[in-house]
């Protein structure tokens, strides 16, 4: 734990929204000493967080094929970051892989992004047995990682209780009304009526079951429409997602959405035909016009939003900046915006 004494500034901070960014930023302002209470408006967590329905992977690497630059550097934090604070990081890579068609979009990835380590079918075989035959070639990212989002969401409420934060369930409130020396507002797009510039990317999944494969990490299936991408849970769950649509109904999958990303499954081993569907999710993911986070500060409140299909990647890093923008004074993160009072 840091010392406490190395910081200035409030010694009580309100958090309102107890999703992951929410709790990460507890975890951190706790380490540094401050007392934390968090509001949550939801009856328990993660009911009310687009975060339930996340893919959770740890792969600043991969990520940097479409997304800006600071994701791929502030996104080295996480694997580290969420093991200490709730011991949940599975560090077993990522496996980009292409159908024969998409060989070009395979070539595509791999150069845009770095650290990735080409192999053949035989190295396949070796990292992912129940994929072998089916690929000749592929992209192995060893330094990356990945976490179940809906154990790690609770994981980490539980650390911030026992760090000695609160946890108001239940408690719908006005950030502005609070009367903590600060106030994080971290709501997604609840937040939207105070950051004009705020909007939803509708993200869909499915959750399956099946005994007949088996994935040690998370396996990108490149695909000219939609980036589809496998996650192994426990259980013999498997989380495929996700799709990525301006605005729409945001609790409401779409037929086409089914059916793409059951069809790019069924692509990657015909086994997935007879998986069985335990769970469909669609939410909206907060995210500003250049697709990157922000604090946004207005006065003794500070927005914590925008982290679009990013938020277990890059909520370590907001956490921590948010935190030395509330206990520093001075202090000015990169990703720091004044809003007018």
């Amino acid at each position: 734990m840091r010392a406490p004494s190395a910081e200035t500034g409030p010694r009580s901070v309100a958090i309102v929204g107890a999703g992951v960014v929410g709790l990460a930023c507890a975890a951190e302002l706790l380490d540094r000493g401050v007392t934390v209470e968090l509001h949550e408006r939801a009856g328990r967590i993660g009911a009310a967080a687009c975060s339930w329905f996340a893919g959770g992977m740890l792969a600043p690497w991969c990520e940097g094929e479409s997304a800006e630059e600071p994701v791929v550097r502030l996104g080295h934090e996480a694997a580290r970051w969420w093991q200490r604070q709730t011991g949940a990081v599975v560090a077993h890579g990522t496996l980009v892989l292409a159908l024969s068609r998409d060989r070009a979009e395979l070539r595509r990835f791999a150069g845009r992004t770095l650290q990735a380590e080409e192999i053949d079918g035989e190295a396949l075989a070796r990292l992912e047995p129940d994929l072998a035959g089916r690929f000749a070639r592929g992209l192995f990212f060893a330094g990356e990682a990945h976490l179940d989002p809906r154990r790690a969401i609770l994981a980490l409420a539980e650390t911030v209780r026992a760090k000695g934060g609160t946890i108001q369930l239940d408690s719908e409130v006005d950030p502005e009304a609070l009367e903590a020396d600060a106030v994080l507002d971290c709501r997604g797009m609840a937040a939207a009526p105070a950051l004009p510039q705020l909007r939803g990317v509708k993200g869909e999944m499915l959750i399956v079951r099946t005994t007949e494969i088996a994935l040690s990490r998370p396996v990108r299936l490149l695909h000219p429409r939609i980036p589809l991408y496998v996650v192994p849970r426990a259980d013999g769950h498997v989380m495929i997602g996700a799709t990525m649509i301006e605005g729409g109904a945001a609790k409401r999958v779409s037929g086409r959405a089914m059916l793409e990303l059951l069809g790019a499954a069924y692509a990657l081993h015909p086994a997935f035909a007879e998986a069985e569907i335990v769970e469909l999710g669609a939410d909206l993911r907060p995210t500003f016009p250049d697709n990157l986070p922000r604090l946004a500060r207005r006065g003794r409140v500070i927005h914590v939003n925008g982290l679009y299909r990013h938020g277990f990647l890059l909520s370590p890093a907001m956490a921590r900046m948010a935190a030395d923008a509330v206990l520093h004074e001075r202090a000015k993160p990169e990703l720091l915006h004044d809003l007018a009072a």
